[in-house]
């Protein structure tokens, strides 16, 4: 599913228009499908009652198409018009001849019935502004917001819904105007738009549900920004043929671990195995791997040798190259700490190596060793998967974390392109960047992953995949999409508190199985 701008739907509304599929179709869809979500998430919705907000635009006319299908479901419908309309609008006669209950906006009398009927409502619909303002919100639009808010915090369970995107968000930025609602449920319109996925207007639009209103999918042919789905994943899992044996589905050699992050090492290797890699090799160090071969039984393992408990870099680099081309993925950093040798260890793995190496991912301390490397792309070598989170992303830019999720997709795509690698920078709605790929956002923003661990396990996730001959920016986005699902369905179990990174393993065979099954959830 692609995601749009501001000026891609323009335009899509342009050429729909050109081709003979006029606005008002557009409209009636979409009024429609609207209101069949309103219905569905409301649940049991006869007699409530919802306020409609509708604006002077299309967005507006959204909102009265809507208002019209909700009447006839059996909601008690208000609706406040902002702005003039023809008088021959056909859906204003409609909502005339059913008598719904319409008040027109012009000035901030008119509003005096709002604080009533929010009082007594259960349900509002922000159909004011869509994608097309741009504009801070001024007047009747602003006070009419404002007090929409301050109902909320007199009743909670007010549900508010958004049609396109909450008005005063910026559709490509998602710069929010400060009386821009929190949606409960936003409710989008043929694509999603790109500022959903930014800070802070995703933390606006709640859930967010996409209806089709019938554009075209031509429509939409060269436009290079995907959401991450089932149906796409579904296309790219491996096969896994009943002939197989274990180096069928790939090796992959993970280096990570050390004393103080023992469960790193374990974290990632148990996400490969959980992906379905034939075969995970850790090498970790020699003082831990006894303690990790305890409770990690199905690895196996290259022990690293020490030197006052610490990594002997040079003949643990040398172990490691002479083995490191019978893999198919290497996974280096998770939780191998950043002490003098173990940066010597990574530069000369990533920076000062000669050999053909499978592909890698690069995770955590491998990243931020990076980081202190000036210019260090030009000497990397073969094909990575970086995978910073917000914070190391600022340090491999230079960049503040402010600027880095400001503007996510930008960030990420410059990177991608910079550095010639598959970037995923993590965090909600995960940006999947790689050098002529189209750009995939990933839908997952839960802040059960948000504990420590969590990213050990994408890591393991995305170079299982890669070892089972994925490309590097295929694995990188299945990964993601399959971490994030696994993050749903533990929430679903247990909310978003106290969820931790071991959770997400016995999930991801799950998920697995139900996204080739085409079963949701």
């Amino acid at each position: 599913m692609k995601i749009v701008t501001a000026d891609q739907m323009i335009r899509i509304d342009r050429e729909c228009a050109d081709n003979g599929l006029p606005t008002s179709v557009l409209m009636e869809n979409a009024g429609k499908a609207v209101a069949i979500e309103v219905t569905r998430i409301l649940g049991d919705y006869y007699s409530k009652k919802i306020v409609i907000l509708a604006g002077p635009g299309n967005n507006g006319g959204d909102g009265l198409v809507a208002a019209r299908y909700l009447w006839d479901s059996g909601l008690e419908v208000s609706l406040y018009l902002f702005g003039k309309r023809r008088t021959d609008d056909p859906n204003l006669e409609m909502i005339h001849d059913r008598n719904i209950s319409c008040n027109e906006i012009s000035t901030s009398n008119d509003l005096d019935e709002l604080n009533s009927d929010l009082q007594n409502a259960d349900a509002v619909l922000d159909a004011m502004f869509g994608t097309g303002n741009n504009r801070s919100l001024e007047g009747v639009f602003r006070q009419a917001l404002d007090k929409v808010g301050k109902a909320i915090g007199k009743n909670p369970n007010l549900h508010i819904f958004a049609v396109d995107i909450p008005s005063g968000m910026n559709a490509d930025t998602g710069v929010v105007d400060d009386v821009c609602l929190y949606a409960d449920d936003t409710i989008t319109l043929g694509y999603p738009k790109v500022g959903m996925y930014n800070q802070p207007g995703s933390e606006r639009v709640g859930r967010i549900t996409v209806v089709d209103i019938g554009i075209p999918s031509q429509m939409v042919e060269n436009i290079n920004l995907d959401l991450n789905t089932a149906e796409r994943v579904k296309t790219l899992l491996p096969r896994r043929p009943i002939s197989a044996n274990k180096g069928t589905f790939g090796r992959v050699l993970v280096i990570a671990g050390s004393v103080n992050y023992i469960g790193a090492a374990y974290l990632a290797c148990s996400g490969a195995m959980r992906v379905g890699a034939g075969l995970v090799t850790l090498a970790t160090s020699a003082s831990i791997q006894t303690i990790l071969a305890s409770k990690l039984t199905e690895a196996t393992y290259l022990p690293l040798p020490e030197i006052d408990g610490q990594i002997n870099s040079t003949v643990s680099v040398k172990l490691i190259k002479d083995q490191i081309t019978n893999y198919d993925a290497v996974l280096i950093g998770c939780g191998l700490g950043q002490s003098e040798r173990i940066v010597e260890l990574i530069k000369r793995l990533l920076i000062d190596n000669e050999i053909d190496y499978p592909p890698v991912v690069v995770d955590a301390d491998a990243l931020n060793i990076l980081a202190n490397e000036p210019e260090w792309w030009r000497d990397f070598k073969g094909n990575a998967i970086l995978t910073p989170h917000p914070g190391e992303m600022a340090r491999l830019t230079g960049m503040k974390v402010e600027e880095v999720q400001q503007d996510r997709l930008k960030v990420a795509e410059e990177a991608a392109m910079k550095w010639n690698q598959t970037v995923v920078l993590k965090g909600a709605y995960s940006v999947i960047a790689s050098p002529g790929k189209a750009t995939i956002i990933n839908p997952a923003a839960n802040p059960g992953l948000a504990s420590a661990g969590t990213g050990d396990v994408l890591t393991g996730v995305i170079a299982g995949l890669l070892a089972q001959g994925l490309p590097p920016a295929d694995a990188a986005s299945c990964g993601v999409f399959l971490h994030g699902e696994a993050g749903e369905r533990v929430k679903k179990r247990f909310g978003d508190t106290g969820m931790i990174a071991s959770d997400l393993l016995m999930e991801l065979p799950i998920i697995i199985k139900n996204i080739k099954e085409g079963i949701s959830g």
